[in-house]
């Protein structure tokens, strides 16, 4: 986990922890897809202060990528 952020006084407080509990967490989850780590805690800062609720920044492996297309084949 790269950190926790909560709101105070309307603005982001970013820390190494606490983090939530498992039963304080499950109220649901956001994935916003961003270029580096630097803009993940900036869009986690947001969304904390727009919905005051503490949200927890996860970084999640890239997916595979696809690999080259496979021919089809066509009567010619």
């Amino acid at each position: 986990m790269l950190c926790s952020v909560t709101a105070q006084d309307g603005a982001p407080v970013y820390t190494d922890g606490p983090y939530a509990e498992t039963k304080e967490h499950l109220g649901g989850f956001t994935i916003v897809e961003v270029a580096d780590d630097e803009a993940a805690r900036y869009w986690a800062g947001r969304l904390a202060v727009a919905l005051d609720w503490p949200q927890e920044v996860h970084r999640f492996p890239a997916p595979p990528q696809a690999g080259p297309a496979v021919p089809t084949h066509t009567d010619e």
